[in-house]
C-alpha cells in the first residue's frame, strides 16, 4: 500500500505459489474491485472525520473490517 496522501498504485497480483497472475481480464477485474473499495473507504473515512470521529479509531476500524473478511474458498484439512 502507500502512505497517506500518496496516489495508490495497484499491486502485482500473485497466486498462492507466488507466481504473478497473468490473465489480463483477471487483473483488470481485481484492479477495478480494489479501486472501488479504495473510493468507498475514502468516502467513509472522510464522512467519519467530518462527523467528528477520531482519525486513528476510524483507521483501526477499517483495518479490523479487512481483517474480519472470511475466505469461503479456504481448503480445510
Amino acid at each position: 500500500m502507500t502512505a497517506p496522501g500518496e496516489s495508490y498504485s495497484f499491486p502485482t497480483w500473485r497466486q498462492p505459489d507466488g507466481q504473478p497472475v497473468s490473465c489480463v481480464e483477471k487483473i483488470k477485474v481485481l484492479n477495478e474491485n480494489l479501486a472501488e473499495i479504495q473510493q468507498m473507504a475514502q468516502d467513509a473515512f472522510e464522512d467519519a472525520i467530518l462527523m467528528g470521529c477520531d482519525e486513528a479509531q476510524v483507521r483501526a476500524v477499517l483495518h479490523e473490517l479487512v481483517d474480519s473478511l472470511d475466505n469461503p474458498y479456504r481448503k480445510e484439512g
